[in-house]
This record gives C-alpha cells, structure tokens and sequence, in this order.
C-alpha cells in the first residue's frame, strides 16, 4: 500500500470547505476518504501559519530546519564530550 500524496492547494481548499462552507470535519474526511486527524492537523497548519503552511516536495518549514540542525550539533557536541570523559579516564588510569 502506498502512501497517499495531497498538494498545497487541495490542503487549502479542503481546509475551507470545513471552515467557510460550514461542512463538518467528519462529513468531508468521510466524503474526501481521509482521516479526520489528517484534516484537522491541516486546519491547524493553515490557522498558524497560513503563508507557510503546506511547503511540500519534502521541504521543511524555517523553524523545523533549525530545530533538526540544533538536535544534529547537540548530538555531535555529546558525541565529544564522551570522547574526552574516556580519554580523560584513560589518562587518569596510565598515570597512577
């Protein structure tokens, strides 16, 4: 089964068929075929950020990228700091 792709603009028209048309969250995902989690995190991502909210083609939003970059440095600085706690252990141990 393959996973199912939605475009930026059918997220948005979706979206406004609940919001202005007045059709229920549970009516359009069972009319759409979607889950209705699905749609409501889409209304979510429009309510909050309605320039940016569908980037799509696997494209991050600004505030996702620096926090995937901030995770990838705190992982390369825990990295050295257990680098230098066994070489620190190990040098303490050679000179005893």
């Amino acid at each position: 089964m393959t996973r199912r792709k939605y475009g930026a603009e059918f997220k948005t028209e979706v979206v406004k068929l609940v919001t202005e048309r007045g059709v229920s969250v549970a009516q359009a995902a069972r009319d759409l075929d979607l889950a209705e989690s699905v749609l409501r995190r889409w209304m979510r991502e429009l309510a909050a950020a309605p320039a940016t909210a569908f980037p799509g083609h696997g494209q991050q939003r600004a505030d996702m990228v620096e926090i995937a970059a901030l995770k990838k440095e705190v992982a390369k600085l825990k990295a050295e700091r257990d680098i230098l706690k066994k070489a620190a252990a190990f040098f303490a141990r050679e000179s005893i």
